[in-house]
């Protein structure tokens, strides 16, 4: 499976255009912009605090030229989810390590007009379908917010399972916050 395709998710929630995910590529800088600006209150609870360029075209493009040397090294693959034109989401793998391990961190979200109606799920299921037959990766893992029912209820339904909780895993909405830590074995 070839990493640059975009893949249609076969899903049409209502009011939206017909979804896919493609690869993060730095054009994206003002569509990211604007999902992140119409999203900063949905997503604030569940990621770290963001500096105001952080939501601007400029602020994208730096981000967009971190994550695609991260790529160009191995160690992170961006993909964004799509509706029509429009980015409605993101799911990374992050953290990529080689060797004996063959292992990467997955991160998702999506744009709060969509949550509930199966978008990170079906993009959660390609992305994991890409890792283990395009990356050839054997496990990934994510770490989640203990109130966050949603996200955890994703995993699951993805097949992961809940291995551990770490404590003060991440600093999340300005503070350290315990993380329930899941894994999936892939195929």
């Amino acid at each position: 499976m070839h990493l640059s395709r975009i893949l249609d998710l076969n899903l049409q929630p209502a009011g939206a255009a017909r979804l896919a995910i493609r690869p993060l590529a730095l054009a994206d800088a003002a569509l990211l912009a604007d999902a992140y600006t119409r999203n900063a209150s949905h997503l604030a609870p569940w990621e770290p605090l963001r500096e105001d360029l952080f939501f601007t075209v400029q602020g994208q493009r730096t981000s967009i030229l971190g994550k695609l040397a991260q790529f160009e090294s191995g160690t992170e693959v961006p993909w964004v989810i799509l509706a029509g034109e429009r980015v409605v989401g993101t799911v990374t793998l992050t953290g990529i390590v080689r060797g004996p391990f063959q292992n990467a961190h997955v991160g998702y979200w999506v744009d709060r007009t969509l949550t509930g109606q199966g978008v990170a799920g079906a993009a959660l299921k390609a992305v994991l379908e890409m890792a283990g037959e395009g990356l050839g990766l054997h496990r990934v893992q994510a770490a989640v917010l203990g109130n966050n029912g949603p996200s955890r209820a994703v995993l699951k339904r993805a097949g992961f399972k809940e291995i551990g909780l770490a404590r003060s895993y991440l600093k999340i909405a300005g503070r350290w916050q315990d993380h329930i830590l899941y894994q999936r074995i892939l195929p």
